[in-house]
């Protein structure tokens, strides 16, 4: 029996391991990357709970060998690969005249030419499974500021990727769109907000709920809301819109 198999990179935290749990609900087989295999075990356990058969990867994809590696893996435990979910990349917040060099060769690596290299080592599988494929994105790729500026300008380059990947995809059968969320309550954003409160004199409960109202939205997301829309994505019932950039952020950005 054919058994659809999913890749989620970024598996181990936040929007990657919620999307995981999700996907449990339909794929038959899960294949878990990140480079902390402790969190990943606990993703895994998740998954099987729910009945999908976990396989578990640490790699780290800023590396140029890794998504080869996850790839080989994949194929020679599981057969086929039938949608890839590119989630991981955590991207220093950094103002645009003090990022140094190594800092925004590290973004890079990890984010967008980690997504690139799994993309283009799945696509033969992908392309044999008439399969989908997902770049994580952000809105700050619509409008980056100073203090942001690696995380908009990788958003926005990995907007731009998924387009030609979407485009190539028409003629080879692969469905490919990139997903841009607003601000979503994840463990990295909550630590983000400790470290940045005491810095402005602030409590941890007062900074946290002043980005909510600076973006002009009610609340902050949650990874599993994220992870909905992302199982919609690579649904079949979804499987005709290719090479879209898809918001989910409560309303932050205000233009059409």
């Amino acid at each position: 029996m054919s058994r659809k198999v999913a890749i989620v990179t970024g598996a181990s935290q936040g929007i990657g391991r919620s999307t995981a749990i999700r996907l449990a609900r339909d794929f038959d087989s899960l294949v878990l990357v990140a480079r902390d295999r402790a969190n990943l075990e606990q993703t895994a356990a998740e998954v099987k709970k729910l009945g999908a058969e976990p396989l578990v990867i640490d790699a780290d994809l800023s590396q140029p060998d890794a998504a080869r590696r996850v790839v080989d893996e994949t194929l020679a435990v599981f057969g086929q690969i039938d949608a890839l979910l590119n989630i991981a990349g955590a991207v220093p917040q950094i103002d645009v005249l003090e990022m140094t060099d190594e800092q925004w060769e590290r973004g890079l690596a990890l984010k967008l030419h980690g997504a690139r290299r799994l993309t283009v080592a799945a696509w033969p599988s992908l392309k044999a499974t008439s399969g989908s494929v997902v770049l994580m994105s952000g809105n700050s790729a619509l409008f980056p500021k100073a203090p942001y500026a690696a995380v908009g300008t990788i958003n926005a380059a990995i907007m731009a990727l998924a387009k030609a990947f979407s485009d190539r995809g028409i003629a080879d059968g692969v469905q490919v769109n990139s997903v841009l969320p607003g601000p979503v309550m994840t463990g990295r954003r909550q630590s983000y907000l400790e470290h940045w409160a005491p810095l402005h004199n602030m409590t941890v409960e007062e900074a946290t709920a002043k980005f909510p109202v600076e973006a002009g939205i009610a609340r902050y997301g949650t990874p599993e809301e994220i992870a909905e829309l992302l199982a919609f994505i690579v649904s079949p019932a979804a499987h005709w819109m290719t090479g879209s950039a898809l918001r989910m952020d409560g309303g932050e950005v205000k233009s059409m």
